[in-house]
């Protein structure tokens, strides 16, 4: 077995390529990330505008534009389907730095600004699904 980091259910995660510290909760039963996003415009040159929320209050948003990596039918957890968007960021957890590719949701009404799924932690991360917070501190770093 290779040396994987391990981590709790919740962790705070960066992607520095947004300049963005977000608490994220590891989800070993979806297949894909995903991040809360108050708006998604799609631009021409298949690329996309997207706000992301950052708290719960919508009182830190952050407007960013990518280029769309991919777009997939995604059932959800009520087992509704849904055409989404999904943009590529690199993901720095740990000691772990990586490129994950996230789909661009709204997420309001979750408790977890950022989902981590199975095609994110595959092959770098052991979640121990016991602990919350394992490879980051429980307060919000500086």
């Amino acid at each position: 077995m290779t040396n994987r980091q391990i981590i709790g259910w919740r962790e705070w995660v960066e992607l520095p390529d947004w300049n963005i510290r977000i608490r994220a909760k590891s989800d070993t039963g979806a297949r894909s990330s995903a991040i809360d996003c108050a708006e998604v415009i799609e631009l021409p040159g298949d690329r996309v505008r997207f706000t992301v929320r950052l708290d719960r209050k919508d009182k830190k948003l952050l407007t960013l534009e990518e280029p769309v990596k991919v777009r997939k039918h995604v059932r959800s957890s009520t087992g509704h389907g849904h055409d989404r968007i999904f943009v590529e960021t690199t993901l720095r957890l740990g000691a772990v730095e990586k490129r994950v590719v996230v789909s661009l949701v709204c997420r309001k009404t979750m408790i977890h600004r950022m989902l981590l799924g199975r095609e994110a932690l595959g092959g770098d991360f052991l979640v121990d699904s016991s602990v919350d917070h394992w490879a980051t501190s429980r307060k919000k770093p500086v």
